[in-house]
């Protein structure tokens, strides 16, 4: 089994970076406590590292 990602956004978007708005918008996150599952692969943790401060993130097993 695959492990997976809960990714939870926390914090609003609104006065943040660009950047920061597009790569939560690219983790599949669009309103505040939206939770999404992403594979755990290095790309999404890479993602997930540039917006940690935003994010909840916690391991699921599907």
């Amino acid at each position: 089994m695959a492990n997976k990602l809960a990714i939870t956004l926390k914090r609003s978007l609104i006065g943040r970076p660009e950047s920061q708005r597009v790569t939560v918008r690219t983790l599949g996150l669009k309103k505040r406590e939206q939770t999404v599952v992403q594979n755990d692969t290095p790309a999404i943790r890479g993602m997930i590292n540039q917006v940690k401060h935003l994010i909840d993130v916690k391991e699921v097993q599907e």
